[in-house]
């Protein structure tokens, strides 16, 4: 689907007002009963559920915008989660100063936050296009419309793939915001707000969910590209059961091992040869890459997603006209080494990350995508773009060194799941006492990656190396900027009262936080418009 993410964008428009609401009405004269007339709708309404991800309106990159409490290119469901998983940790920084962005890398965010709020209400949106999907396509709304056999069977599929997608967004619910609204299809357009439901409850829902519509996802690799198929619903019940002890006190580290053996152990799946090539633009081409969300300059254009993530880590010496290793003089480089025509001197890393890497002296981990030229490794200044080593992971250039359709908005998908966080979460799992798992083959996991990392030169870890720690660190070479570390840091109690790194709590050095601060508020707005909620402990 890299080039048909948009194809619903005008079928259903969909407003989003009290986010937790339960009204969902059309903005034009579209109902149901002419929508489906044509038979093709079904397709295009599913489309329009994945493509929630990626654009944020009916007319990219804005105009018509899903959401319109705060600014469009604000309110992009990855960016608005990328930024809340990335921005609150060790692993990134940014030098803007919007109302509400420094408070993520403070740790002093509050309800009134108004990113972590779009995220709040892009989560709703999306488990309110799903809900509405599946009241649509219900055998006696099939019948009705007299839908051909063949429809039936491709809806059979896209009605799982709803459930799937709205079990994602539940996910990140729970992750983020713990105790949240919860509501389904069975629930009527209309009807009174949703009641609260804890983070154990929704938890067993989805695992419940996830097993009965297992059967009706496509076969892993069967599906057409940027589609869900039955390896990405494995992959997000590993993430489910690897994090389950936070979600509901109870450890499922033997089931985290089970979903990821199936991911495994289909043969699908293998890793990239090169590890950069898995953030360029013709990174739909992998055979790592379980689950991705597709971006396309000419027809998925938007001010977030991809188009956040290449241009914003860009600036000052990264775009002169200078090769740093030969002194070659190009005519413009920031095209030449990242395929886009503007730097937006926004994100860098910090010496916390930096220093997970080996120095340039010894053997080179070809995932440290660092930049460091005309940069400080160190930050004195959160508004100076040199301050901060630059990443430069996801580029607009193909891995033939071609630019992007558009050096605008960018071609490069973005990778949900892949077989190396399967590897990884398989190790986890068994160091963290999981039947069914060896330890020989998590090691051999690791290894695969650590060969892969420094072209089959060194980097092997021995069995007393794999240990919990290292396996955090390893996740965090393997994974940073892939939106894993908030997560990561809160299942291994690294994120707040444990965790110190650059400019955390709003100093220079560093300090811990209050843990509370593991679960994000719900935004204030949405406790004054449902009397239902109660909002988490201290805020």
């Amino acid at each position: 689907m890299k080039k048909t993410t948009n194809i619903a964008l005008t079928i259903l428009i969909l407003a989003a007002t009290a986010c937790t609401g339960l009204d969902i009405q059309p903005k034009d004269r579209t109902t149901p009963e002419n929508l489906f007339e044509d038979e093709s709708s079904y397709r295009a309404f599913i489309a329009r559920i994945y493509a929630g991800i990626a654009v944020t309106g009916q007319q990219g990159p804005a105009g018509q915008a899903d959401i319109s409490s705060l600014d469009e290119g604000f309110s992009n469901y990855l960016r608005q989660y990328w930024q809340l998983q990335e921005l609150t940790t060790d692993e990134a920084v940014i030098g803007w100063g919007d109302e509400g962005l420094p408070n993520l890398h403070d740790h002093s965010w509050t309800s009134d936050n108004q990113f972590v709020r779009a995220m709040y209400y892009r989560i709703f949106f999306q488990v309110s296009m799903a809900n509405e999907f599946l009241r649509e396509t219900t055998d006696e709304k099939l019948d009705s419309r007299d839908v051909s056999a063949e429809t039936r069977e491709d809806v059979r599929h896209y009605r799982a793939e709803a459930r799937f997608m709205r079990a994602l967004s539940y996910w990140h619910g729970i992750d983020l915001f713990a105790n949240i609204p919860f509501y389904t299809e069975e629930a009527s357009v209309g009807s009174d707000a949703p009641q609260q439901a804890g983070r154990e409850e929704v938890f067993n829902y989805l695992e419940t969910e996830l097993k009965d519509i297992e059967a009706d996802m496509v076969a892993p690799g069967a599906n057409e590209y940027g589609r869900a198929d039955r390896a990405a619903l494995w992959m997000l019940q590993a993430k489910l059961y690897l994090n389950a002890e936070v979600y509901t006190g109870k450890p499922r580290f033997t089931e985290c091992i089970e979903a990821c053996n199936k991911v495994i152990g289909s043969g699908i799946y293998s890793l990239e040869d090169t590890y950069s090539h898995l953030f360029m633009t013709d990174n739909n081409n992998s055979k790592e890459i379980i689950f991705a969300i597709p971006f396309d300059g000419e027809s998925t254009q938007t001010w977030g997603g991809m188009t956040y993530l290449v241009h914003a880590p860009i600036g000052d010496r990264m775009q002169d006209n200078i090769n740093d290793e030969t002194g070659e003089e190009f005519p413009d480089e920031i095209i030449h080494r990242f395929g886009v025509n503007a730097a937006w001197f926004g994100l860098r890393t910090t010496s916390a990350l930096a220093n997970l890497f080996p120095d340039a002296t010894g053997a080179i981990d070809e995932r440290a995508l660092l930049y460091t030229n005309g940069q400080n490794k160190e930050i004195n200044s959160l508004t100076t773009f040199a301050d901060g080593y630059a990443i430069q992971k996801f580029i607009n250039i193909s891995s033939e060194g071609v630019p992007g359709s558009d050096l605008t908005h960018c071609d490069t998908d973005y990778p949900m799941f892949r077989l190396a966080d399967a590897y990884l979460m398989y190790a986890e799992a068994v160091l963290r006492g999981g039947s069914g798992g060896d330890a020989g083959t998590a090691l051999g996991y690791v290894n695969e990656l650590r060969q892969r990392a420094y072209n089959g030169n060194g980097g092997n870890i021995s069995a007393n190396n794999l240990t919990l720690d290292f396996i955090l660190d390893e996740r965090a070479r393997e994974l940073f900027w892939e939106g894993q570390r908030r997560t990561d840091l809160v299942r291994f109690n690294q994120f707040t009262e444990n965790g110190v790194w650059p400019w955390k709590g709003g100093v220079k050095e560093g300090r811990t936080t209050e843990s509370w601060r593991n679960i994000l508020p719900i935004p204030a707005s949405e406790i004054l418009a449902n009397k239902n909620l109660s909002q988490n402990p201290n805020y």
